[in-house]
């Protein structure tokens, strides 16, 4: 009987996910329907460049400034996994590319196998719908590990200042999650009085106390099948943190007034904007505690770390803000906007942009729509240190080769209209960035 022939396109349609075969020298050499679909609604990808189609670049992502994962699993050897911004025909998109080495029988390595996992807790477009928007780096690195974290069970640790959408995280990581259909109960930790903890949290049958008519059902119990978000975890008093460390340990409760455990169910997250590891440290928080929630912790970008994603983030808030869909801000109040260092994160900036829509009966958020503070020095200083005073003395050469590598690694869009910004043609910053 003859042997069947290889055939790659059959086994990449055994794949869901769009998935394409790569040569090691970046060639996309087969595809499935699903890759078809989401990268070439029109003509044909087979026969191009990986970054070409995925990012519309002339060269690989490494030289762009991006990490490359078929250059780290070439080097590695291991299967690799990197979180980018793909350009498609629905508009850019955040994508999980997966890439595996594949070998011959002598162990040589032909080529790659790559998987694209489409990202559907964040969006890097503009978006009128709920949920997160963002395309920096610093807010990349959060939604990677958000994004390996929902599909699991493991405990999750927000970790950020005030304002900076803890509960639009962990709401991202319950509807990724296979507990999605099932509840997500918020617990707001620093509005539980000592008296009123377990009541909140675990019930009471009727007659536990005084006041106590009927029977009432606990936020624990709410969140049977779901997610229980912990909001401000660092509030809960330390005399109650034995009552929460129990609960998370065995699995079970008791509603007050009841002798009768009860089997909980639910996945954990948990969100603080104070260092627990610090008020371990004063013995203000429970170390075994501590290390039953931190199992996974996530770090949220304050909205000065993520720049970049201030233009984003504010046309998306205004289509979603009652009365904004038709408002936008003049470029000097974006500037503005842009040398502030917003101590109140996106919670100020939704704010900002609530007071602009009711001034600006233009349609258009001019700077004097804005607080006096907004974007202006701070007492006895300056907005902003000038980077040039910084750097050490370059020549106008190396000046421009760093900052075009420095444009590069922060720009997200395509290379084109980065070159467009720069105001040069694009042939003309693709030969700057080879000097």
């Amino acid at each position: 009987m003859k042997q069947a022939e290889f055939d790659p396109v059959r086994i990449l349609e055994a794949i869901p996910e769009p998935a394409a075969i790569l040569s090691t020298r970046y060639e996309i050499l087969a595809t499935n329907s699903a890759y078809r679909r989401y990268y070439a609604s029109e003509g044909r990808v087979e026969g191009r460049y990986c970054y070409e189609v995925s990012h519309a670049y002339a060269v690989p992502c490494d030289q762009a400034g991006e990490a490359c994962p078929l250059k780290a699993c070439r080097e590695s050897g291991q299967r690799q996994r990197v979180l980018h911004v793909h350009n498609t025909p629905q508009g850019d998109e955040h994508v999980d590319v997966e890439m595996t080495p594949l070998t011959d029988a002598r162990g040589t390595l032909v080529g790659f196998l790559e998987v694209m996992h489409q990202v559907r807790e964040a969006r890097a477009r503009v978006s009128d719908q709920g949920g997160m928007v963002g395309r920096a780096p610093a807010f990349t690195r959060m939604l990677s590990l958000v994004h390996r974290a929902a599909p699991s069970e493991i405990t999750v640790l927000l970790q950020g200042e005030s304002g900076t959408g803890k509960e639009l995280v962990a709401r991202a990581l319950h509807e990724s999650s296979p507990r999605a259909r099932s509840a997500f109960v918020t617990v707001e930790c620093s509005g539980l009085s000592e008296s009123l903890f377990e009541s909140e949290l675990f019930g009471h049958e009727r007659g536990a106390f005084t006041g106590a008519i009927s029977r009432k059902k606990g936020l624990v119990e709410a969140a049977r099948g779901g997610t229980l978000f912990l909001d401000e975890i660092g509030e809960v008093p330390l005399a109650l943190q034995v009552k929460l460390l129990r609960l998370i340990e065995t699995g079970t409760y008791r509603p007050v007034g009841s002798v009768e455990p009860q089997h909980a169910d639910f996945r954990l997250v948990c969100a603080t904007h104070r260092n627990l590891r610090q008020m371990v440290a004063q013995g203000c928080f429970r170390q075994d505690l501590y290390y039953r929630i931190s199992a996974f912790p996530v770090p949220l970008p304050a909205l000065r770390e993520r720049r970049d994603d201030l233009p984003l983030l504010a046309a998306s808030l205004l289509q979603r803000l009652p009365g904004g869909a038709d408002v936008t801000l003049a470029p000097a109040t974006l500037k503005r906007l842009a040398g502030h260092d917003f101590p109140g994160n996106i919670r100020e900036l939704r704010n900002l942009l609530e007071r602009g829509i009711l001034l600006a009966d233009d349609g258009v958020i001019e700077p004097e729509h804005l607080p006096d503070e907004v974007g202006q020095p701070a007492p006895g200083g300056s907005l902003a240190a000038n980077p040039f005073d910084q750097l050490p003395l370059l020549s106008l050469v190396q000046l421009e080769s760093e900052y075009l590598q420095s444009a590069v690694r922060r720009f997200q869009g395509e290379r084109r209209e980065l070159a467009r910004l720069l105001g040069v043609s694009e042939r003309t910053l693709y030969r700057k960035l080879q000097t």
